[in-house]
């Protein structure tokens, strides 16, 4: 039995790879390109305390707005040069991409949570629960999150708790009209019809017939939900009002780097990048998965 139990588990590792494979060859150039610059980001991400050359709140005042490597008074340790304060650019940008991109993710789950589950029990419940959900999709849509977003700011601080939270609202109302849609489409299916009439539960029938069938426009709206975070708190943090300084954020380094832009425009420049490369990649990336999770597309 311990031979076995160890051959398929040998067997395991050349199906995944060969998954993996068969992924990577299914994808055209840009969304190879894609894949390439997500892992690379979300390396870096997770490497920061051990690739950034110094630490994100490093002061060099002698060093300050030195220009990065290859221009005139770069000072050696400062690949990407520094900012007014003489903190590394590099190491900051390490830092704040690993920041922005767990807001943004703890954010986007929440958003799912919330408005996947509520969604999911308007579908299926109907009657009150549901005009009450949809009049707050409604009120929701009407209003400009941004203006909330201050709201909440303004009223409870911005440290990373309520950071989370507000980010963590923005764009429930997304999922719950998706989910909702899907649901009261298949309510109407045949096979859920069989599934009711047999006697499944409410609960049986959404998690073993609906959900799996939503799971293709949720990867897409999840993925537009992330990059639209990803602006977000760089916006929010670019007025000054997201995450407060020393703190490193992407967009707080954009934000506190505009006054520096005619004299050293590499204190923006990288940064803005690092936000340009993350929304490029997933976006393409959500659309290719789009692809492979519709069973219809994926027949074709």
């Amino acid at each position: 039995m311990a031979d076995i139990s160890l051959r398929s588990g040998l067997d395991d590792k050349p199906s995944l790879v060969a998954g993996a494979l068969s992924l990577w060859q299914s994808a055209d150039a840009v969304q190879r390109v894609a894949i390439v610059t997500a892992f690379a980001l979300l390396a870096a991400a997770l490497a920061a305390p051990l690739i950034a050359p110094h630490g994100p709140l490093d002061q060099s005042l002698l060093s300050r707005l030195s220009p990065p490597i290859g221009f005139e008074r770069y000072r050696d340790g400062f690949l990407l040069g520094t900012d007014e304060l003489g903190r590394d650019i590099l190491s900051r940008t390490l830092y704040g991409l690993r920041l922005t991109l767990s807001l943004a993710l703890l954010g986007s789950i929440i958003g799912l949570l919330i408005g996947g589950l509520l969604g999911l029990l308007s579908g299926l419940r109907g009657g009150l629960f549901e005009d009450v959900v949809m009049g707050a999709v409604d009120a929701q849509i009407a209003i400009p999150f941004t203006l909330i977003a201050l709201l909440f700011l303004a009223i409870f601080g911005s440290s990373l708790t309520v950071m989370v939270c507000v980010l963590g609202v923005y764009g429930w109302e997304q999922y719950a009209r998706i989910v909702r849609g899907e649901v009261k489409k298949l309510k109407a299916m045949p096979f859920v019809e069989a599934a009711r009439a047999a006697g499944a539960s409410n609960f049986r029938i959404a998690t073993r017939h609906v959900l799996p069938n939503v799971v293709s426009p949720l990867v897409v709206q999840f993925t537009l939900s992330f990059s639209n975070i990803v602006l977000l708190e760089s916006t929010l943090s670019f007025l000054g009002l997201g995450v407060q300084p020393p703190t490193a954020t992407l967009g707080s380094m954009v934000g506190f780097g505009r006054d520096y832009m005619p004299t050293a425009p590499w204190v923006v420049i990288v940064p803005a990048l690092a936000i340009l490369l993350v929304t490029f990649a997933v976006q393409i990336l959500g659309d290719w998965l789009r692809d492979r999770a519709d069973v219809r597309l994926r027949a074709r």
